[in-house]
């Protein structure tokens, strides 16, 4: 998928870590949302509220799950999903886009 249609864009970003992760809301008719991101290298640990799914568009990370023992790597045309209110480690390897679903 190249470009989302017919959305609206909420004009503030979602800073992370000191600027080295970014986002931005996209917002669809339906009223369901995702946010499109960039990650920079470093290793981050990021809470959930909402059941996600992570689509790695560019770049590598590995991630671990709450309570998970290993880490699993993810590229470009993967992804993965977490559990709601829950949390996961992510080792951003190279500078990754992403987009982020929010699963109901």
């Amino acid at each position: 998928m190249r470009a989302f249609e017919q959305v609206n864009v909420v004009i503030q970003a979602n800073v992370y870590f000191d600027g080295k992760v970014t986002s931005r809301t996209v917002e669809f008719a339906d009223g369901s949302r995702k946010t499109l991101g960039i990650m920079l290298p470093g290793e981050y640990e990021f809470q959930t509220g909402a059941a996600e799914r992570m689509e790695i568009t560019a770049g590598v990370v590995e991630v671990r799950s709450r309570g998970a023992e290993g880490w699993r790597r993810y590229a470009a045309g993967e992804h993965f999903e977490v559990e709601g209110n829950s949390s996961f480690q992510i080792k951003v390897l190279e500078v990754t886009d992403y987009v982020c679903s929010f699963l109901s």
